[in-house]
């Protein structure tokens, strides 16, 4: 997805949504702005809670004795930590494939620019 037509900007996917639960996204002229460092510092910190919730939901699930209603808990809280991760994962793939794209691009050009310049070479035979 290319944000308008001769823009090369592409659009990131941020970790929270709007207040009508919509997908939130950073059109940056720079990379390591403000809004994506705070970006990177909120998927760390999903990632890192989601390690945290996993930890814990396999203590209760270890327990044989756990009550329900704390297998419960634990079970949404995982399913809240894998909306988290994956959330990332979809983020973090699309600014993968706009690099691959933009490597993808960048090597074109220099093949072309390689074909020119070999055109360009004179042959020693005269």
């Amino acid at each position: 997805m290319r944000y308008g037509a001769n823009s090369g900007r592409t659009p990131r996917l941020l970790p929270w949504t709007s207040p009508e639960g919509k997908p939130c996204y950073l059109v940056s002229a720079a990379e390591g702005g403000y809004v994506s460092r705070l970006a990177d510092d909120v998927e760390a910190t999903l990632l890192d809670t989601g390690a945290d919730v996993l930890d814990h939901a396999r203590e209760v699930l270890a327990d044989l004795a756990s009550p329900c209603a704390e297998v419960r808990f634990a079970a949404s809280r995982l399913a809240e930590c894998l909306r988290d991760a994956l959330l990332v994962a979809e983020s973090r793939g699309l600014r993968l494939a706009a690099t691959e794209t933009d490597e993808a691009d960048e090597d074109d050009e220099q093949d072309e620019q390689d074909e020119q310049d070999e055109e360009a070479v004179p042959t020693g035979g005269q």
